[in-house]
């Protein structure tokens, strides 16, 4: 099963339809891991989710909150 096809299958089972790119996620997770630590990952990845659906859940949503994310990483990294 490719990484799409389980994505769609969670998706469906969850009952949801997100409009995101999913390279966004991956590579905010990926951020988070260097950058931070590797379990920040997934904790980084769903306190986005969790901000951006509350915010609405928009594609715009979601690549917000991931930016704004990205670059609390970034500025975690420099700063240790």
């Amino acid at each position: 099963m490719s990484l799409q096809q389980w994505m769609d299958e969670l998706c469906k089972e969850l009952g949801v339809d997100p409009d995101v790119d999913t390279s966004t996620i991956l590579d905010l997770a990926r951020d988070a891991a260097h950058m931070v630590d590797r379990p920040a990952a997934p904790l980084t990845t769903f306190v986005v989710g969790y901000a951006a659906a509350l915010r609405g859940g928009s594609a715009k949503n979601i690549a917000d909150c991931s930016d704004t994310a990205a670059d609390l990483a970034a500025e975690w990294s420099s700063d240790t």
